[in-house]
Order: C-alpha cells, then structure tokens, then sequence
C-alpha cells in the first residue's frame, strides 16, 4: 500500500527536556500503525505534532500529501482524533453531541448510524456522566468519526478500561480499519499492540528503537522460547543442555527450564529423554516469545518499569 504519513526526523524540545529526538518513520494507507512504549516515552507528543496539535522543533510531517506545520487546517479536514482524555457538554445527550461536532466540522453525519457503529444506540438519549469508561470511550471514537477521517489517532485508547471493555474496543478498532481508515495509536499494552497492529514502533526515552510487524519484532530481537518443568527429582542439567533444539539448561527449585528457537524440536526430545530417564515431569508449561520479552532485550528493563 502507498504511504499516507512520512515522519522525517521529528523532534519536540522544551527548554533543555528533549520529549521526541529525530525520529522517523512512515505509515502506510489502510493500515494500524502502533506507538508501543512506556509512559514518558513520547508517544502523545509524537501524536500531537502528527495531529498539528503541537508546534514541532524540527523535523516534518507529510500527512495525505499535506505538510501538518504549513497545511493544518487541511490535515485536520482528513483526520479524527482521540484524545486520552475528552470533554464533553454536559447538558446534551448522545445524539446532540454528534449533531453539534458534525456542525462544528460542516459535515453532515447519521447521528444514529453513528451511535450505532459504536455500540451505543441505546444511550442515545443519555448524557456523557451516565456512560460508563469504555463507554465513553467509544462516544469519544465516534466523535474522531464525524469528520469521516481518512486517518484516526487513537492515544491510549484503551487505559483504565476493564479487560471486557478493553476487547470491545479492539473490536470496533478492527471495525473501523475495515473500512479502509488508516489507524495510528499509542499503547504501553503489548497485547494490545500484538493483537490491534500491522506495524508497532517501540519507543523509548524519546527515541524508536524498533519497528516491524509484530513477527518481525520477535525475530529481530532473537528471543526464543521457555519452556518451564517440575520434576520428581533434581533435575539432570547438562543432559538436558544436549537436547536437540535446546539452547540452555538451567536449574529451577523442584524442576528446570530450557531456552530453545525450535519448540517444536525440544519438546518431543524433552517427552522422550524423561521416559527414558524415568522421570515424571510436572506442570510443563510453554512460554512463547512476547513484545516485552523483546523490550527486555532491547532496553534491558520491563516495559512497565
């Protein structure tokens, strides 16, 4: 696909606190771009020079052909934007709320069509106090849908939300893509960012320091497989070190675990040793390569730290 954003050495400073560092990247149409990184990383400030909603230091943005620092008022007629947090008029309900942001924006829009594309055509009455989080989380994505963007921002989309609320959301994320919608958002959930993204860019300490598909991240990184056993003995480390597949052996109270690349080789040459042996494995369990085993690698810390 064609790219619809190019990013080209993108930096925010205040005074001697530099937020973003000569960052670059590109975005292709129709697809969801992920910002993966913990808080203070600089992915809201990424957000809001790609959205023209913060002055950039350096550096360009060309969004749908448009640059953000000379063109704003055209890239804001092609894009929708979710903020982390939104404010709403408390005395309008749902319905009034979509009217007045579609008048703010010319635009003529289905109030209900809208609503209920977000799963909230029953609350169409309500005002914004009575929505529950994910639920107002959704009107807020509704609202980013009124000026029918090519390109819709999501920031944190999801944060505070209940794991049922949560995949909800991913959902209607997916929904939206579906038709044809360029999606960029900012996460510090790798499941989320796993499950949701074409591409994810993990940034750290204002910089990116990886970007690919989530397969390519795994790869890049070179982190393998655990693989996690209790036995009825100790457990015989430099034979299981000869495995084939297995790449290290280490020693765990009451059992052992292995690093491999090839599971699918280990774990037969595991089952077979152990009859052999005659010892009776406990509680295998399989771990497989995660994006924060990549932002281990990479950083040397868990994301959430």
């Amino acid at each position: 696909m064609p790219d619809i954003i190019t990013v080209t050495n993108l930096k925010k400073v205040y005074n001697d606190f530099t937020a973003v560092d000569s960052i670059n990247f590109v975005v292709h149409q129709g697809e969801t771009f992920g910002i993966l990184g913990p808080n203070g990383a600089g992915k809201t400030t990424t957000l809001e020079m790609m959205e023209g909603l913060k002055g950039i230091t350096n550096g360009t943005v060309v969004l749908d052909g448009k640059d953000v620092s000379t063109q704003g008022r055209e890239v804001k007629n092609v894009i929708g934007v979710q903020l982390q947090s939104s404010s709403f008029f408390d005395g309008l309900n749902l319905k009034e709320l979509i009217e007045t942001f579609a008048a703010l924006y010319g635009k003529t829009v289905d109030a209900m069509e809208l609503l209920r594309e977000v799963q909230l055509d029953e609350k169409v009455k309500s005002r914004v106090k009575e929505l529950s989080g994910g639920q107002k989380q959704r009107l807020s994505i509704a609202v980013a849908l009124v000026n029918k963007p090519k390109v819709l921002f999501l920031d944190e989309p999801t944060t505070g939300l209940d794991p049922q609320a949560r995949r909800n959301l991913w959902d209607l994320v997916n929904q939206i893509k579906g038709k044809g919608v360029t999606i960029i958002l900012t996460t510090h959930y790798m499941e989320e960012a796993e499950v949701l993204c074409d591409r994810i860019a993990i940034m750290d300490n204002a910089k990116i320091i990886a970007l690919d598909t989530p397969t390519g991240l795994l790869k890049l990184a070179d982190v393998g497989t655990t693989i996690e056993c209790h036995t009825d003995q100790p457990a015989p480390v430099a034979e299981l070190q000869k495995l084939p597949g297995v790449q290290q052996a280490t020693a765990e109270n009451h059992g052992f675990t292995l690093k491999t690349r090839q599971p699918e080789v280990a774990l037969p040459a595991l089952f077979t040793f152990a009859q052999q042996q005659s010892i009776i494995l406990h509680d295998v369990q399989v771990h497989q390569a995660t994006l924060e085993d990549v932002f281990l690698k990479l950083t040397g810390r868990k994301l959430r730290e």
